[in-house]
């Protein structure tokens, strides 16, 4: 890293952390915003609302519209647009997706509740008799009620409960269907669409909202990553075995400068090994190393069927990677202090950062907890790290049994008094990073400095 940075650091520490919570509440303002400019649209639209039939219908006309416009949100905040993931973190906008996605499916529900009944009270029919009256003779709403149902599908395997069942590879395929679903309904909100069957203006606005979202997605998830592969020609180099169970594939290509001038420590690639059983994935991991030397490296660990399968990749193997993606990077720290918190496989990121960190001798600090000896990784290269840039390193190894729980606030209080003058950056399992986080906050360590991103899309 160099001294210019280190400087910028030192200048104006939390300067990435304030545009961070800047940039985020901009965003959830404009979407506010436009939440409000369709709730006007259905008020400007409507008259005076008397009797119930006509509250409940107005009342369903009103969740559609909110649903139609929640719709296209959502498929832009999990688009990918790197300066935005870069600032705000992968792991927020997933969080703001899923929330969305509860609102999506329950005004949707409501919607089709709602309409149905108030149709049914305006012609004094009974509810199933206007369920087919809508779905078979209602222009497009049999393509909206083919859409309705795969939103409700992708809803139930999205919950948590069901989500933990299925691989993340099931998930993410399934979790595809739902643009078809947005397509499939798109067409009947202007086809049934009291408010835009007799405002052009609307309409017109209706079709940017969704044309741009798809002309965003088809850029930065597809146009955008396939002119890296062309450029950069990633293959692998080697796979290299670093404990049981744990394996380091080097990546190597063309232009790598590049890539790794626009390449943060911290960041990570979402990789597509193009080999038998591989290929249709792309699987976050983290750089292992700061991107250099004409080499890319992660080290992942066998945890299901895709990462188990990396350890049989042949040299040469064709790799897409896209990214980088995430903002667990310097840009976060708000002091000059600071502490990387690393449990397992979690040191990936964490020992990139650990080398490549602006900070003074003395004021960085790594912790490192694994269950044994032999899940250490790294060692070699940890420890020549630290002895280069004076930094401190300490090892908590062994199963909970025979030590205890060692992320604890006096164990951590004990390595650093001044904990609560550090930044800390947290990756490791759930388990490890839940127990880290309320020992931290015991430690009175301020929510603002405890830096964590979740892979846990």
């Amino acid at each position: 890293m160099t001294s210019t940075v280190a400087t910028r650091t030192a200048a104006d520490p939390g300067q990435g952390t304030r545009h961070g919570d800047s940039v985020a509440q901009a965003l959830l303002t404009v979407i506010g915003i436009g939440a409000a400019a369709v709730v006007y649209l259905w008020w400007s639209d409507t008259g005076a609302i008397i009797g119930a039939a006509q509250w409940i219908t107005n009342g369903a006309r009103l969740c559609g519209l909110l649903a139609g416009y929640t719709a296209p949100v959502l498929v832009l905040l999990m688009s990918r647009i790197a300066p935005l993931d870069r600032t705000l973190g992968t792991d927020r906008l997933a969080r703001w997706h899923a929330m969305g996605g509860r609102y999506l499916v329950g005004l949707v529900a409501t919607h089709v509740t709602l309409i149905i009944w108030g149709y049914s009270l305006t012609d004094d029919s009974n509810v199933v008799h206007q369920t087919t009256e809508i779905v078979f003779h209602y222009p497009d709403m049999l393509k909206a009620t083919c859409g309705t149902l795969l939103l409700f599908g992708v809803g139930a395997v999205s919950a948590r409960a069901a989500r933990s069942r299925l691989r993340y590879q099931t998930w993410y395929h399934l979790h595809l269907v739902t643009y078809v679903a947005i397509v499939l309904v798109f067409f009947h909100q202007l086809s049934n669409g009291d408010e835009f069957l007799h405002d052009q203006a609307a309409r017109v606005c209706w079709y940017c909202l969704y044309l741009g979202a798809g002309a965003v997605i088809l850029w930065f998830r597809f146009a955008l990553p396939a002119r890296d592969a062309a450029r950069h020609r990633l293959r692998v180099a080697e796979v290299r075995t670093e404990a049981p169970g744990v394996v380091s594939v080097y990546v190597t290509g063309r232009r790598l400068d590049e890539l790794a001038a626009r390449t943060r420590a911290g960041q990570f690639f979402r990789w597509r090994f193009l080999a038998p059983g591989l290929a249709w994935s792309a699987n976050p991991y983290s750089l292992s190393a700061p991107a250099a030397d004409g080499c890319l490296r992660i080290t992942v660990k066998e945890r299901g069927d895709h990462s188990g399968a990396l350890a049989g990749l042949r040299p040469g193997t064709r790799v897409l990677a896209e990214g980088p993606y995430g903002a667990l990077t310097a840009d976060r720290r708000s002091g000059a202090k600071v502490l990387l918190l690393a449990g397992g496989v979690g040191i990936t990121p964490l020992r990139t950062l650990f080398e490549s960190l602006p900070a003074a001798p003395g004021e960085l600090t790594l912790v490192y907890r694994a269950g044994r000896e032999q899940d250490v990784l790294f060692r070699d290269e940890l420890e020549a790290i630290a002895r280069a840039r004076g930094a401190r390193l300490h090892y908590l190894v062994g199963p909970r049994t025979e030590i205890g729980e060692p992320l604890q606030t006096r164990t951590l209080l004990a390595l650093l008094p001044d904990l609560r003058e550090h930044d800390v950056y947290l990756c490791g399992p759930r388990g490890m990073t839940d127990t880290a986080r309320e020992a931290l906050d015991t430690a009175g360590v301020p929510p603002r400095r405890i830096h964590h991103e979740s892979f846990e899309f």
